[in-house]
């Protein structure tokens, strides 16, 4: 590899690695704990609420499916 090319990449890996280590620097000083405690308090029940909701649906599809299909087999019943 040219050396200019390598010095080149070098420095963009120097100044990229600082770089990020100044934004972990201020998320961690943005970052409370008891901030992210407080947001997995407040969304677990809102998530587990959402699944029992999506599960109830499905429970319901699944009913009508089967209903649907035995309405299906006494009509083919019946025109044969």
């Amino acid at each position: 590899m040219d050396e200019k090319a390598y010095e080149l990449l070098l420095n963009m890996y120097i100044e990229i690695k600082e770089q990020l280590v100044q934004i972990n620097n201020k998320l961690d000083e943005k970052a409370d704990k008891n901030d992210i405690i407080r947001l997995e308090n407040e969304l677990t029940p809102k998530v587990q609420a959402l699944f029992d909701g999506y599960k109830q649906h499905t429970d319901i599809l699944e009913r009508i499916e089967n209903e649907v299909m035995k309405q299906d087999e006494i009509i083919m019943r019946r025109v044969k």
